[in-house]
């Protein structure tokens, strides 16, 4: 892209977090690539806005009245205006250099939609464990982009073409937070877009060591909404089965149960089967993360950390 001005924008999603946040925006506002950052507030009840104001005042900030979840992040990339948007969370930033080899990279693969960063966490900058399932995806590599294809990323690790994330819808709505870019990833993928992985794209996570209360829950629950919104039926419906089963003994599943079915008929009204070759890659993906299994709660508990 040679349009004036940066080609890469930071838009970040915080709520109720002010010091974590101010931290993200000390090294964010440091990059040596300058980029405009934005903050979508999400209805915070501290001293968000006003510390903002006070110490960062190049940095503007969208307020809404309410958590918008995820969605902030659609108000966020439709306010920036730069061609190429990369994502932060209050709790992370990206590395100096970053942000510079990104737009080298779209503006190289013209088809790339996304692209899904190496996160390292913590002041040790210990690898985030999907980094390796995101190399070793097994939906192989294009010949017109960078890096393996993917299904799944961290948000705060990922740049997107903003046209393509427009087009695709951005993040939807019924999954609001947790788990939420797996869906985008498979509406790229509808479109014809392109979702790589490129671990020369360097994000660092700093996320706070207590876990989130009943992310569990929620994020089984979105993984079925998810499965209702774009795969195929029968699969759909052998999935909620076994969470039916579950939900007789367990209280996570039980939760999850209940966040579902009350989304299901929304799901059900929204929903667009993924097409035939996208189906059979993100089910070649989704026997990854079964093998995987195993190593699923280390990932989540790298993910709350």
């Amino acid at each position: 892209m040679n349009a004036p001005g940066p080609a890469v924008g930071v838009v970040l999603a915080t709520r109720d977090r002010a010091e974590g946040l101010a931290t993200a925006l000390e090294h964010l506002t440091a990059l040596p690539e300058r980029p405009p950052v934005l903050v979508v507030d999400n209805g915070s009840t501290d001293h968000t806005r006003a510390m903002v104001a006070e110490r960062f005042p190049r940095v503007r900030v969208l307020a809404h009245r309410a958590n918008r979840g995820a969605l902030a992040r659609n108000d966020g990339v439709r306010a920036i205006g730069t061609p190429y948007v990369a994502f932060s969370d209050d709790d992370s930033w990206w590395r100096p250099g970053a942000l510079a080899r990104a737009a080298t990279l779209l503006n190289a693969h013209s088809r790339l939609g996304l692209l899904a960063a190496q996160v390292r966490v913590g002041p040790e900058e210990r690898p985030d464990p999907l980094n390796a399932l995101l190399a070793a995806s097994p939906a192989g590599r294009a010949e017109d982009l960078p890096g393996p294809e993917v299904f799944g990323f961290l948000a705060c690790g990922a740049v997107v073409r903003r046209d393509a994330f427009l087009e695709a819808g951005g993040f939807h709505p019924l999954i609001f937070f947790g788990g939420e870019e797996t869906l985008l990833a498979y509406d790229l993928a509808a479109m014809g877009w392109g979702v790589s992985y490129c671990p020369e794209v360097v994000a660092h996570h700093h996320p706070a060591p207590a876990p989130r209360t009943g992310r569990t829950a929620v994020m089984r629950r979105n993984e079925l909404i998810g499965c209702w919104l774009r795969h195929p039926l029968p699969l759909a419906t052998r999935r909620t089965a076994g969470l039916l089963t579950e939900a007789g003994r367990d209280p996570v599943a039980r939760a999850a149960l209940g966040g579902l079915l009350a989304r299901l008929p929304a799901a059900l009204w929204q929903r667009r089967a993924l097409p035939p070759w996208v189906e059979e890659a993100a089910r070649r993906v989704d026997g990854q993360r079964m093998d995987d299994e195993p190593r699923r709660e280390e990932r989540q508990g790298a993910h709350d950390r």
